[in-house]
């Protein structure tokens, strides 16, 4: 079966198995270690004919399923030991005989298509912070604290220059010294910047 076409009358299968090895050079030894990288998919070679008053359907139905490159079930007696379940169809040849009708022959040469695996996991820091590097302190916590207080201290002080921007207009207007709000803004921004959140960090970090 592929997809939902029978094909009935197949003459020749084989599957086709390669292991992914990389040759790795040892110091001190004869030949190569051998590092297995996995499997690549299974290869699946059929030949066969449709015969019968409906075979120019099924003819077109195979063509069709061969052309689209789309992901099909596939089923066979050959792959019964098999960890298979879709394929595409990566290679089709279609024969036909003068003076026999209702007759075509048909080559496949099919590819397994894995599942893919789900996606990584969003989180902080790659999903890091579940590193265990075999000692107490938690760095990743660490740093995620002082990550924290760093960002509460940026906005204070990005509130406090849109307040300076604001007093800033009043330059223009008669109310005795324009300037002194606009010092006391500025000892606001000074006041935000919390040296300890940046040595948290640091020390954090090892700098």
């Amino acid at each position: 079966m592929l997809g939902d076409l029978a094909l009935e009358h197949v003459t020749w299968a084989e599957t086709r198995l390669t292991q992914r090895l990389a040759a790795v050079p040892v110091v001190g030894l004869a030949g190569d270690a051998q590092q297995n990288l996995g499997r690549a998919s299974h290869v699946i070679g059929l030949a066969g004919v449709i015969v019968g008053e409906d075979a120019a359907d099924k003819l077109s139905t195979l063509q069709e399923k061969a052309a689209s490159g789309e992901e099909l079930d596939f089923t066979a007696d050959i792959t019964t030991a098999l960890e298979l379940a879709k394929v595409v169809v990566v290679d089709a040849r279609f024969t036909a005989e003068a003076g026999r009708p209702n007759r075509y022959g048909f080559e496949l040469t099919l590819r397994e298509s894995p599942p893919l695996p789900p996606p990584a996991e969003a989180s902080p820091f790659g999903g890091l912070d579940g590193l265990d590097l075999g000692f107490d302190t938690d760095i990743m916590g660490d740093v995620l604290d002082a990550a924290g207080a760093l960002q509460a201290a940026v906005e204070a002080a990005t509130e406090a220059i849109q307040q300076i921007a604001a007093l800033a207009g009043l330059a223009d207007l008669a109310l005795g010294n324009p300037l002194t709000p606009m010092q006391e803004a500025a000892g606001d921004v000074a006041g935000v910047a919390d040296p300890s959140a940046g040595t948290a960090l640091g020390q954090a970090l090892g700098s």
